[in-house]
């Protein structure tokens, strides 16, 4: 069985951007972007999470991180 799966998005203090990112340990990912841990947003801390949600499987996450990710390309998001 898979571990549980979560959707987040942040959304930086400093230049009004956000990112979408998924993980099976919401706190621990949290932490990291917090420390500034993680390359893709260590120059746009402080980061705010706006928005999460848990999936039964990592893979259910990554395919909905997928999803949205294609959605922002399109859109103004």
């Amino acid at each position: 069985m898979e571990d549980k799966g979560y959707l987040y998005i942040l959304k930086s203090e400093k230049d009004g951007r956000f990112y979408i990112g998924q993980t099976s340990d919401l706190i621990e990912r949290m932490a990291a972007h917090t420390r500034g841990s993680v390359k893709s947003t260590k120059n746009r801390r402080p980061l705010e999470l706006v928005f999460f949600k848990s999936f039964n499987s990592k893979s259910e996450a990554m395919r909905e991180e997928n999803r949205l990710k294609c959605y922002k390309k399109t859109k103004d998001f």
